[in-house]
């Protein structure tokens, strides 16, 4: 017992030690661009975008009501749910955390208990060293119950390291979900506002035919009075079919984003369908805030980020690699010939001891292995400012294009008023004979194609403001992902 006492007391020494022995760079995140440069203190924003405040002003979470569409609302729900990627990512999120719990299981003792019961029969010429020979056999009952205690004395760091690389990748994973979710439900809001789009342009189409029919009557009615020609007649007709064919193809178009947005959330193309709903309105105001604001928000940033902060462990347990690796045991249990006998206090046996595994000559493993380490955390350092890079590109990009578009579509709308009083004015001069019908012809295939270009306008505002808003990370914050990491628990010393 006195010795089983003073083991538990040099144990528990080692132990105390291990706080400040811990080998490894502590973990500080680098600055998110190269020395030569700085983050921006501001968009490159021209009017009238403006910087708005406060930052949480697009949902969070669910950022696609700031579109306040209750059908996009509806579908964006049924993504969530039903989505196998978004499905698998969050499989993924469930495999990182119990890996992240299994290097947890280092900071606990290692018991284990292997009870036998075994009937033997030895020979009667069996070799003997020493004693007194004898030629009879003998046959015995051996039961024993032994248990093993196990333990690193973790004074280098390597489990504690080990562990900070498993959250590392935990939050990674956590950080990849959000991103691919944010991915998913942008993509299905920008082929929801394609299709309405395309819904908007099939009215157009729609009633350019409608008036070149007319069209058509007309110079049938006056080819028949000996008024127009026969030339006159297949103008009108060839105008007539290749609008047609447009309407075709823009059906078509519809019907490719329908079912986009059908495997999008989760639904057999065969059976899903979206009620036409013509695209109105203009993009919402969205809330640019600041860059710095974008390090915090993208959650493909913050996976770059979790990342570095895997390498940064990674060395941690490379170094340790060049230290004891100290293991604490022991062993005790029930041995007897006699099943009766097994509990009494003769049976009972026990070790206690001590390893120290310390690498003296490797190879060069060792240290190859921690400049593999280095470099790992240096090639992800320099993943992460890219990262940064093509974020402020992304939201530079989405802000520049929202302004062309919304000037573009400006001098559109006057283009296709335009283009609606030459056909008038185009009409009125044939029915006067003043001009042929081919200005009639010409003015009708203008106005269709700036009615087409200014629905088209609408459409890409619409998607365009969707991916800004991906630009900005779409309302998510890197703060949620604090939450996603797992501590050793006291519990998990009587668990399997």
């Amino acid at each position: 017992m006195r010795r089983i006492k003073q083991a538990a007391i040099t144990s528990v020494a080692l132990l105390g030690l291990t706080a400040g022995c811990v080998v490894g760079p502590r973990y500080q995140r680098p600055a998110a661009t190269a020395p030569s440069t700085s983050v921006p203190a501001a968009w490159k924003t021209p009017a009238p975008w403006q910087q708005a405040a406060p930052k949480d002003a697009i949902p969070k979470g669910t950022w696609w009501q700031v579109f306040h569409d209750p059908v996009l609302d509806s579908y964006e729900q049924q993504l969530l749910q039903a989505n196998q990627s978004l499905v698998s990512a969050r499989d993924r999120l469930l495999q990182a955390r119990s890996l992240a719990q299994v290097a947890t299981s280092g900071f606990f003792p290692q018991v284990s208990v292997d009870p036998s019961a075994t009937r033997q029969r030895g020979s009667g010429n069996r070799p003997l060293n020493g004693g007194a020979f004898t030629d009879t056999p003998y046959t015995q009952n051996v039961f024993a119950i032994p248990f093993s205690v196990n333990y690193e004395a973790d004074l280098f760091g390597r489990v504690r390291h080990s562990v900070e690389a498993a959250n590392a990748t935990l939050q990674s994973t956590a950080a990849d979900l959000q991103n691919s979710q944010l991915v998913l439900t942008a993509e299905l809001a920008a082929d929801y506002f394609t299709l309405r789009e395309l819904d908007a342009e099939l009215l157009v189409v729609e009633e350019s035919v409608g008036y070149e029919r007319k069209g058509l009557d007309l110079v049938n009615n006056r080819h028949n009075g000996g008024i127009a020609s026969g030339l006159e007649v297949a103008q009108q007709a060839s105008l007539l079919d290749a609008t047609l064919t447009q309407l075709a193809l823009v059906k078509q178009s519809r019907a490719q984003y329908e079912h986009a947005i059908a495997a999008l959330v989760g639904q057999p193309a065969s059976s899903f369908s979206v009620a036409a709903a013509p695209l109105r309105g203009t993009p919402p105001p969205l809330p640019l805030g600041v860059p710095s604001d974008v390090l915090e928000r993208r959650p493909d940033i913050a996976t770059s980020e979790r990342q570095i902060a895997y390498a940064n462990a990674q060395i941690g347990v490379a170094r340790a690699a060049f230290y004891p690796r100290i293991m604490l045991g022991g062993s005790g249990g029930l041995q007897s010939r006699d099943l009766v006998a097994l509990t009494n206090a003769p049976s009972f046996f026990w070790s206690l001891g001590a390893d120290a595994l310390e690498p003296i000559f490797q190879g060069g493993r060792n240290r190859a292995n921690l400049a593999a380490t280095r470099a790992a955390y240096d090639a992800s350092v320099a993943n992460y400012r890219q990262s940064v890079l093509t974020a402020f590109q992304q939201v530079e990009d989405g802000i520049s294009n929202l302004e062309t578009l919304s000037q573009a579509a400006a001098t559109q709308a006057a283009a296709v008023d335009d283009a609606r009083r030459t056909l008038t004015i185009a009409n009125n001069r044939y029915v006067g004979g003043i001009t042929s019908y081919l200005d009639v012809i010409t003015a009708q295939a203008t106005l269709l194609q700036n009615q087409r270009l200014a629905t088209q306008l609408l459409g890409q505002r619409m998607v365009n403001s969707v991916y800004l808003v991906k630009a900005l990370g779409g309302g998510w914050e890197a703060s949620d992902l604090e939450q996603q990491q797992v501590h050793p628990n006291a519990i998990q010393i009587v668990q399997p």
